[in-house]
């Protein structure tokens, strides 16, 4: 890998894994119109741990709170609605776990192709700009019940499908939900870190069961790129949305699902 494709994979990485506009299409689409190889799973394991440090970073006081007041609530049993949070990401996180073990094999082989990809990008556009077309609600993270938690959950498991959006689909859970644009993203963001996590950690065992060296200096630039570009996007993100909404993410899923399609429909 020569110095530019790390940059490009590493901030497209960054920017779209926040975007509602699906991470998976885009690193799925830079190898089909260029003419680099594939980055391999070190590669892009270490752009996984740029975000989930951008994240992690970008949230630092929130995740602080929720933690000391969730190991709390393990002796207390009281809980107060940081405790609740934390609970609500680990439970909102099983779904997709479930489903990620259960179909990972099938989605991997069966439906990675350019066509998928454009029916999810456009087929999702649409349900995300009613979600964010027909919001009433004034409601933020900390108000979830169980249920509301768990149906964002499941909606998460759909991200599975590449073109969805992880992000995106979460988001437009929670605004069908009730909540505000800003909580539903809130929320979304601290819902990827387990997520996050979990996946690396599942490409971490397969790496180290490959043969082969792992090459450190692309890896280091991967994560220090999309760690940066990642923590950038959350910050203007979230300034943007509170003031402009969804519908432009919409307009450019759609675009690009159109686009696909014409430049990958006849070959069907």
């Amino acid at each position: 890998m020569d110095f530019l494709q790390i940059f490009v994979l590493s901030v497209v990485q960054g920017l779209t894994e926040f975007l509602p506009i699906s991470s998976s299409a885009h690193l799925i689409l830079v190898p089909i119109f260029t003419a680099w190889e594939d980055q391999g799973l070190a590669f892009d394991i270490a752009t996984h741990v740029g975000t989930l440090a951008a994240v992690m970073l970008y949230f630092r006081r929130d995740l602080y709170q929720v933690s000391v007041e969730w190991a709390h609530s393990l002796k207390s049993r009281r809980l107060t609605p940081s405790a609740r949070l934390g609970w609500g990401i680990l439970l909102g996180t099983i779904p997709v776990g479930l489903a990620g073990l259960s179909f990972k094999g099938f989605i991997e082989t069966s439906m990675r192709s350019p066509v998928i990809l454009a029916c999810s990008l456009i087929g999702f556009a649409f349900v995300l700009s009613y979600a964010d077309w027909r919001r009433r609600g004034a409601r933020d993270e900390y108000s979830l019940t169980w249920k509301d938690i768990l149906l964002i959950g499941c909606a998460q498991a759909l991200a599975l499908i590449p073109g969805t959006s992880r992000s995106g689909i979460t988001m437009t859970a929670a605004l069908l939900l009730g909540l505000n644009r800003e909580g539903a993203a809130r929320f979304s963001f601290l819902l990827s870190i387990p997520v996050t996590a979990l996946a690396g950690g599942l490409q971490a065992v397969e790496l180290t069961r490959s043969p082969g060296l792992v090459h450190w200096t692309p890896m280091i630039l991967g994560a220090l790129f999309s760690g940066i570009s990642a923590f950038i996007c959350i910050h203007y993100f979230l300034v943007f949305i509170r003031r402009i909404g969804m519908q432009p993410f919409v307009i450019y899923r759609i675009a690009l699902g159109i686009l696909l399609l014409v430049v990958f429909g006849p070959k069907l």
